[in-house]
């Protein structure tokens, strides 16, 4: 399983106290009966510019897209969806690289370009 991070910013007429808790079951109920893969590891409120920090795992791309599509259109909401690496996960893969390559990685050259120079 992928592990994905959404967050969600609510719309403005939807900020209704009352109302987010049914519309939070309605999307809830919604993702659990179309991705019944998706597995929740955390929900968390947030001060700043996103309402909700989301992580859960899926077991791809097209999984959390679908979760992140369900919560803007049924949820009336402005959803991101990142994946993410457990830190130990992120220390393995870049371990090894050289100090050029990180440095091409901390500036963004060859983003999204991973042939051979």
């Amino acid at each position: 399983m992928q592990l994905f991070i959404l967050v969600t910013r609510m719309m403005a007429n939807e900020k209704d106290p009352n109302s987010m808790g049914e519309l939070a079951l309605r999307v809830n109920e919604r993702i659990k009966s179309e991705c019944t893969q998706v597995e929740w590891i955390h929900n968390l409120a947030i001060a700043g510019p996103y309402d909700y920090v989301d992580i859960f795992q899926a077991p791809d791309n097209a999984t959390a897209f679908k979760v992140s599509t369900i919560v803007k259109v049924f949820g009336h909401a402005h959803a991101e969806v990142w994946p993410a690496l457990e830190w130990k996960t992120f220390k393995e893969l870049i371990t090894g690289l050289s100090e050029n390559e990180m440095a091409r990685i901390s500036f963004g050259e060859g983003v999204g370009d991973i042939s051979p120079k």
